[in-house]
């Protein structure tokens, strides 16, 4: 397999996800700092437009939203499954509401006024004001990533409060028994509110969570390597996307070669246009021709992203 590129940044919550994963797994690879807010010129050149954080690069082939990431790494590197069998729906089910449901609440709890000194407080007023455009016009007219917050604040307490009792009754892990995705989805939000030093003080009262917490953090980053956009947009012009098995499924209204869109359903709808190459329950992937990152497959999970013939 081609090496692992990621695109992040450091203070990105889902972006820490992937990095300790690449510590779990025991991973060498590399990694594209790129800037927190729009524009993102070298990343739009690979996705098409697709501005969420992180994606992630092996050759000509681009990943997009951590779900199907956590699935690409889990086959490229199967040692430390993150979809033990007996619990293979419930990892997945559970993994998605933290990574949604709960990282709203984490969100909501974190900017507020106590928090987002914390969070922000070493930008410049500009910056702020700059970094509070660019996630009006992530949200747009939803209210994604946006909740009440005494009702964000009930949920972290009754989520962390129910983890506690499991943690203390034996169960090592959030989802069962055996490490999961769903840990990695945990792990990314108590990493979040931890770094908000005021705010961090809700976690006092789980102690079990913090020495769960604390045992995932010892996975660390793995092996990794800084490299820039500049190269990795090379690695992608000079590669070949990865052939694909399955085409696109019968019965789901587009066939191989159409042209499409496909866009978030909840924030960040920019659409990304390209040729359909596969479509099935899981994953859709497009085509797409870059002048600087030349042919790339463009892919996607199902769940979580609308696919549109394009016009």
């Amino acid at each position: 397999m081609a090496d692992l590129i990621l695109h992040q940044y450091a203070t990105s919550p889902f972006s820490e996800k992937i990095r300790l994963l690449m510590g779990a797994k025991g991973l060498a690879w590399q990694a594209v700092e790129i800037p927190p807010i729009m524009p993102k010129p070298d990343v739009v050149a690979l996705t098409g437009g697709y501005r969420r954080t992180p994606i992630l690069q092996v050759g000509a082939d681009i990943y997009c939203d951590t779900a199907l990431i956590c699935e690409v790494i889990d086959s490229a590197a199967p040692a430390c499954p993150l979809y033990p069998a007996a619990q293979a729906a419930t990892t997945r089910l559970v993994a998605g509401w933290i990574d949604t449901a709960l990282f709203t609440a984490a969100v909501t709890y974190l900017f507020q006024p106590a928090g987002a000194q914390s969070m922000l407080g070493h930008l410049t007023p500009a910056q702020m004001q700059a970094f509070s455009a660019d996630r009006k016009a992530m949200r747009g007219d939803t209210n994604a990533l946006r909740m009440p917050l005494p009702e964000a604040i009930a949920m972290l307490q009754e989520t962390f409060g129910r983890l506690e009792q499991q943690f203390n009754a034996g169960v090592a892990h959030v989802a069962g028994a055996e490490l999961s995705v769903a840990d990695f989805s945990l792990y990314h939000n108590v990493w979040f509110i931890q770094r908000a030093s005021e705010l961090a003080r809700l976690l006092d009262a789980y102690p079990a969570v913090q020495a769960w917490y604390a045992r995932m953090k010892a996975f660390g980053h793995g092996t990794v390597r800084v490299v820039s956009a500049a190269s990795a947009l090379e690695v992608a012009r000079y590669a070949d996307p990865a052939a694909l098995p399955g085409g696109v499924a019968a019965g789901s209204g587009f066939e191989a070669g159409d042209a499409v869109t496909v866009t978030p359903t909840d924030y960040a709808r920019d659409p990304v246009a390209g040729v359909l190459v596969a479509l099935d329950a899981h994953r859709a992937t497009l085509r797409r021709q870059d002048p600087r990152a030349g042919a790339v497959n463009v892919h996607f999970p199902r769940q979580g992203y609308q696919v549109q013939h394009a016009g």
